[in-house]
């Protein structure tokens, strides 16, 4: 009988007594990545927040400087050495809505109007004006267009004129409730400029400045008269917010001068508040019956 034959090799396959030698790393494994340099990582962070801030100021919001006094006290404005709002603009607001009175829109200057509120001063020299469109981009710079800020007073389709008996402007006939108005020292209401009954184009905004006796708006620009009404187009956005400077932080108010003027009396305007309360009972009633019902059925076995 045969005697089994034992291999000569081990179980692994080597011949005894053979060397082991030592498998090979695995590729790449134990090898350390470079790292990048830091100058490098840096640039990249400036270049992403550089895409992300103009792709930002360009559809959704942007950093505007008021350098003029058309609009004190709601937004101050002024040149060096004084240091005027900066403003945050919403762009996207009025794809959405419609842009109502009472707010303060920033707004392309369209051709008619030549006095522009918004001077805004670039070097010669080249390597100077880039670095002053970069810091216009937040703000700390005036853009370099022809752009203007003032509050919507009336839209397309209203007629506004000045002034009634009061010194008031009027609407369609009513007198507007403008608490927003400052009056430089030495003037007041009676120094409104008067005009003649404008009727706005559609399409188009009446707007004038909360300082009313140091503002070039709609009452002067193109002449006056439906050449100084701006076109809903060429609105940038709505005034959001004051970011700068920090001692002035807050919201832009637009409260509407047209909103007590052609709103209803103070009763009227609470009828329906006293309607919902009326009916609110008989609805209480009628549920606290029906859900009393529908136990006793379960209980009884009409409902499963």
């Amino acid at each position: 009988m045969a005697e089994p034959v034992q291999s000569s090799a081990d179980e692994d396959g080597r011949e005894p007594g053979a060397e082991s030698t030592p498998d090979p790393a695995p590729a790449g494994k134990g090898r350390k990545k470079k790292k990048a340099p830091l100058w490098r990582e840096i640039l990249v962070l400036l270049g992403t927040a550089l895409v992300l801030t103009v792709l930002i100021q360009t559809f959704l919001a942007r950093v505007y400087v008021i350098p003029s006094a058309s609009m004190e006290q709601t937004l101050h404005g002024c040149t060096a050495p004084c240091f005027g709002d900066r403003v945050l603009v919403d762009k996207l607001v009025y794809d959405f809505t419609d842009i109502e009175p009472g707010e303060v829109v920033v707004f392309r200057g369209p051709p008619a109007w030549t006095a522009d509120d918004f001077q805004s001063p670039r070097s010669d020299n080249p390597i100077v004006r880039i670095f002053q469109s970069g810091l216009s981009l937040v703000g700390l710079a005036p853009p370099d267009e022809r752009d203007f800020v003032k509050r919507v007073i009336a839209v397309g389709g209203q007629t506004v004129e000045c002034c009634d008996d009061q010194h008031r402007l009027k609407v369609d006939g009513k007198p507007l409730d403008e608490p927003y108005i400052y009056w430089q020292p030495g003037t007041g209401p009676e120094d409104h400029d008067a005009f003649e009954a404008v009727k706005v184009p559609e399409g188009h905004l009446w707007v004038m400045g909360d300082n009313r006796t140091n503002s070039t708006d709609s009452r002067r620009q193109g002449g006056g008269g439906v050449n100084g009404t701006v076109p809903e187009s060429d609105v940038i956005g709505k005034a959001r917010a004051i970011v700068l400077p920090p001692s002035r932080w807050g919201g832009v108010g637009d409260h509407n001068p047209q909103a007590v003027a052609l709103g209803a009396p103070a009763w009227q305007a609470a009828i329906p508040a006293g309607a919902g309360l009326v009916a609110a009972w008989p609805v209480v009633f009628l549920g606290r019956k029906l859900r009393k019902r529908l136990t006793r059925a379960s209980q009884t076995g009409w409902v499963r």
